[in-house]
Parts: C-alpha cells; structure tokens; sequence
C-alpha cells in the first residue's frame, strides 16, 4: 500500500489544520478577553477604623474613630483621654471629613469611659455603653443592632466578666467584620475577672466571641500583646504563638492586625480544651482550666 500523500489528502490536510488554529486563536483571544475582565479593579466597601493611642507607656490604652466611608457618620469608641482625642475629633469635624454621632463605650471604667463628660462639653452626642458607664443614653440589649450611616451594622454583645456591664461591639460593612472588645479580649489575652468569674469569661471568649466568623478583626481596649505572649509562651509552644511573638517584637502595634480565627490559635485562654494546657494547669473541665489560667497570669 503506497503512503504517498495525494493533492487531495495534502488540501485536506491544510483545512484541517487551519481549522485547527482558528479555533485556538478564538480561545485565547476569549480568554484573555475574560482575564481582562476579571483582573479589572471593583470598588470596594469598608469602613474606616483609626486607632488613637492614649497613655503611651502607662496604660497603652486605644480609642477608636469608626466611619461610614459613603455618608461619613462616624462614631468614637472609648475616647478616655480627652486632651489626645479631641484634637483627631476637631480635625476631622472641622474638615467635614466626618459627622461625628455617638460616643460608645466597652465598659464603665474610668480609662474607657472617663473621658465622656468632657467629651459631651464639646460634642452633643449620645451615649451607647453598659448601664455603669458615666452619662450614658442608652444600653443595648445582648444582641440588639444599630446602624452606622449607610452601610455599617452594629450588634451588642452582651461579655460581663471584666466587668459586669461589658460590651463587645460587633461592627459589619458587606464582607468587613470588626469587633471591639475592651477589656475583655486582647490580641494573646484577656481581662482580668474584677467583677465577675471564669465560668463568665470561659462564655465570654468560647461561646459568644468565638462564634463570630473566624476572619473578624480584633481591636482591644489595650496594647498589652507583648506581656500576653510572654505568658503563653510558659503555657503552650505552638507556631501561632511563635508568629505572634515575631509579630509583636517587630510592631508597636497589634490592634485589627489578628482575627478571631487568629485567637482561637494563639490565645491560650481561648485554647482551654487544649489537652497540652489540660495537662499543664493539671485540670481538664474548661472552666477550672480558664480559672488556673487567670490565677497562673495574675501572679506572672
């Protein structure tokens, strides 16, 4: 049998072949034409949040101005020190980069909420926080919701321990998760029990705040990370608590840089059925190992 091409065979050949080019070219023309169009940028919707420093040094605490990036309402979180958060507030209402509306607190002691009469002499606001705290307007129920501007949801997470009329405030703007939460959760710690117990603070962290969505973003009331790590690092070695004390010796500030998810890997007291810490702390019911765990840090 001849293998010989015939002209035929060679016309058919070539069709077949260009074909062949043609299709591919379309795909990736098609292709690129998709990459174009998925690559292109798309407005994003966040809140903004700034940090504002009081008491560097001493009490390393943190206020927070949170704004509704479209219609600029803003409100303060905690403005304990009035002489360093007034000036950020009289900048930004001055400018109308903000409509400053409320004032919110965590909890009712004097370096979260101390700040509030003075603050009310400048800016007629009301006041959302726990039923203790100075002037307050009003004290969301556990779980209640409120609204910033357009686009900011807040719910009220009702955490007494630290002290009995603590709140978390949850704050959400489409995909963007914030919690601020005073003295009851920092980044690799918790508050201490002053007015409440372990089995308080054990619902606090592993039942109320744990349930949040694990990419929630975590603003404390305190830049106390570096202690809190030090503390761990006798209690468990994990590389969660190896990163965090990397992260914390680079950084002066760890505020809404760790998640809830963050915690539930480097925050020993969020960690209590953790059988490595059971077996430190000799206890294995959750509450008694929380319990332990304060007393351990307490006397570090």
């Amino acid at each position: 049998m001849s293998l010989t091409p015939t002209p035929l065979l060679l016309r058919c050949f070539l069709m077949s072949l260009l074909a062949c080019n043609i299709r591919q070219s379309t795909f990736r023309f098609s292709a690129r034409s998709i990459a174009r169009v998925s690559c292109a940028p798309t407005a994003s919707r966040a809140m903004h949040i700034q940090s504002i420093p009081m008491w560097e040094g001493t009490g390393n605490n943190y206020a927070y101005l949170v704004t509704d990036d479209k219609s600029k309402e803003s409100v303060i979180i905690d403005p304990a020190n009035p002489p360093e958060v007034l000036p950020v507030l009289k900048e930004k209402t001055a400018s109308s980069a903000i409509k400053l509306s409320k004032i919110i607190n965590t909890h009712h002691h004097h370096d979260h909420a101390g700040g509030n009469s003075e603050i009310l002499k400048h800016y007629k606001l009301p006041i959302i926080g726990g039923k203790d705290c100075t002037q307050v307007s009003e004290t969301p129920a556990h779980k209640s919701q409120f609204k910033i501007g357009e686009s900011i949801k807040v719910t009220a997470l009702h955490t007494p321990c630290h002290t009995q009329d603590s709140i978390c405030f949850y704050f959400e703007d489409g995909t963007d998760r914030a919690v601020f939460t005073g003295d009851t959760l920092f980044i690799g710690g918790c508050g201490r029990f002053f007015e409440g117990n372990a089995t308080e603070m054990h619902k606090a962290l592993n039942e109320v705040l744990a349930a949040l969505p694990d990419d929630t973003k975590v603003y404390p009331g305190h830049e106390y990370t570096k202690g809190n790590v030090r503390f761990a690092k006798k209690v468990l070695d994990n590389e969660a608590i190896r990163k965090l004390d990397e992260y914390s010796q680079a950084n002066k500030e760890t505020q809404g840089k760790f998640t809830i998810g963050d915690e539930k890997k480097h925050n020993v007291f969020m960690r209590v059925s953790d059988p490595d810490i059971q077996r430190l702390v000799g206890k294995e019911e959750p509450v008694e190992v929380m319990k332990t765990l304060r007393e351990m840090k307490d006397r570090s």
